[in-house]
């Protein structure tokens, strides 16, 4: 084994399984990313669509279409972008901090093993 010929101590072998289990934590937290930014751009191109237009406004519910108040659903809109944005800032700490933590332990790993 690669391990055996490397004369990898357990600590560090812990380390390398801690890493990696880090690494699909930071995966799985920048595909939430993703689609809370996706999210949000339709988010915020609905509401510049509403204050661009005169015209009524409609939404989709389920398998329908129906006319919406254009006051209630600008203010539904703003509410859930600043929501979605609340998300993606906590998301984008948690992925700072998960970054560092894993470069912390990466530099651990190349001190032990020279």
């Amino acid at each position: 084994m690669i391990k055996d010929k490397l004369n990898i101590s357990k600590e560090t072998q812990e380390k390398i399984q801690e890493i990696q289990g880090l690494e699909q934590n930071l995966n799985y937290l920048l595909m939430q990313k993703q689609a809370f930014q996706s999210e949000f751009s339709e988010t915020e191109n609905a509401l510049t669509e509403i204050k661009n237009s005169k015209e009524d406004v409609f939404k989709i519910i389920g398998q329908i279409m129906i006319k919406a108040d254009r006051k209630k659903t600008e203010a539904d809109l703003t509410k859930k972008s600043e929501l979605l944005n609340l998300r993606l800032s906590s998301i984008e700490k948690q992925e700072k901090e998960l970054i560092n933590e894993l470069e912390a332990l990466r530099q651990e790993i190349i001190k032990e093993m020279k």
